[in-house]
Order: structure tokens, then C-alpha cells, then sequence
């Protein structure tokens, strides 16, 4: 009888600990299943998020949902807001260009630079770095498939410019700020600031222990979209000072 006392105590210690680095209900604001991506909308101050199985949402920041649309069957793994529409990736290799008033969509393949998808991975996030230029993320398990495409979408065409070793393991959802790029990985629950130019990582942050799929800033705050199911709220000042 002692015995299964003791290891009672065991699991409740164990499971107790997990649940402490976990991130907790108050910093979730919103349910979506399979929230693979999210985007900062700067004119309506509001937040796109994309899941798996096809849709995408318009919340609030608070995390209110305005409104849910099924764009078709894909697998939508990353999102980047814009004034008109929105980008989003798909992890098979094609972009599709949402119209946020109708939410109709135009699929754009992607091509280029020897670009080719390998049988266990994927693009798992997008980030806008200026007009016509996008970084999309490759999910890998090992550093040496793990990179990030430069992206060109012009003219209804997008085209590789270019393939960056990243050496990020499991590479998710990114961001670009500030002149720098923000990426999530899940399997290591971390947040690393990465150096596009000189193609280095500058800075690796712990993230609280949750699926991270997306991330996204507004002005003093940072979003995740969680693969288990929400959208995480935080301060800034909470992983960046």
C-alpha cells in the first residue's frame, strides 16, 4: 500500500511540474482547433488566424471571434495580414491570396531556385519582410534540412530567390520585426531571433511548454497560435526586454 502511495505522490510531483511550465488558462484568449498561424492586422487592429483543416479566422486581441470562413480543403500552416488581403501558406508548396472582404482566393504554386519539398517535411509559417518579399519556414527534424525560403510574390507569380540554412530545428510560424525575424519551434518550445543578412541565430528564448505553431506581435504584445487548440496572449516584455 505504500508503495502505490509513493508513486501516486510520484505522478502528482511529476505532472505538477509539467503543468507549472505549461502555459496557463488566463494567457489563452481564444479556442480554434489546430491554430497553425496567425497575423497582426495593423488597419483593423484585429488578429488572422489559420488552421489545419482549412480555415481561417478574424479575432479580436482580445480574442472574440468575428468571423470564421472555410477556404477549401488545405493544410494551412502560416498567415501574413495585409492592408486588402491576406497571404497564406500551405504546407505542400503553394501560397493562396485571400481577398479579406469576400475571402476569395487565388492559388499561387510556388517555383524557383531548385525548389523542392523533401518527403517528411513541409512550409510550416510565412513572414513579410517588405513589399514583394516573404520568408516561409521548413519544418525539419534535423539541422540539415532545416532552412527558410526567400521568397518573391509578383505579379501572381512566387518564386525562391534563394535557400538559407537556418539551423532551427522544427521551424513553425515566423515574424518579421523590428529587422529582424521571429521564429517559433515547437519541439523545442522556444522563440529564436534570427539575422537574415548574416544568416545567423542571434538570440534563443524559453517559451512556456505548449504546441507553438504561429507568432505575432502588435505593440506590446506577442501571439502564439497553439496546434492544441488557442491563441496565447502575452506582453512583450514577458520573453523580450
Amino acid at each position: 500500500m505504500l508503495k502505490i502511495l509513493l508513486k501516486a505522490l510520484i505522478i502528482l510531483m511529476v505532472l505538477g511540474g509539467v503543468y507549472a511550465c505549461a502555459s496557463k488558462p488566463k494567457d489563452k484568449i481564444a479556442s480554434i482547433d489546430e491554430a497553425s498561424g496567425i497575423s497582426y492586422c495593423k488597419n483593423s487592429d484585429t488578429l488572422l488566424v489559420v488552421a489545419d483543416e482549412g480555415d481561417i479566422y478574424e479575432i479580436k486581441k482580445g480574442g472574440k471571434i468575428l468571423s470564421k470562413h472555410h477556404l477549401g480543403d488545405f493544410d494551412l500552416e502560416g498567415v501574413v495580414c495585409q492592408e486588402n488581403d491576406a497571404i497564406v501558406a500551405v504546407e505542400d508548396g503553394k501560397i493562396l491570396q485571400v481577398d479579406r472582404k469576400n475571402f476569395r482566393f487565388k492559388k499561387v504554386k510556388i517555383s524557383g531556385k531548385d525548389f523542392k519539398l523533401g518527403k517528411n517535411s513541409g512550409i510550416e509559417g510565412i513572414a513579410k519582410i517588405d513589399n514583394n518579399r516573404f520568408i516561409l519556414t521548413i519544418q525539419s527534424k534535423k539541422k540539415k534540412g532545416a532552412k527558410f525560403l526567400d521568397l518573391e510574390l509578383k505579379n501572381g507569380r512566387a518564386e525562391v530567390k534563394n535557400i538559407i540554412d537556418s539551423g532551427i530545428i522544427d521551424s513553425a510560424g515566423a515574424e518579421f520585426s523590428d529587422g529582424k525575424l521571429f521564429v517559433v519551434s515547437d519541439k523545442k518550445d522556444k522563440l529564436y531571433i534570427f539575422d537574415l543578412k548574416n544568416k545567423k541565430i542571434l538570440k534563443k528564448i524559453k517559451l512556456p511548454k505548449f504546441a507553438q505553431e504561429g507568432v505575432t506581435f502588435d505593440d506590446k504584445n506577442i501571439y502564439f497560435a497553439d496546434d492544441d487548440g488557442g491563441v496565447f496572449k502575452y506582453k512583450k516584455s514577458k520573453f523580450l526586454e
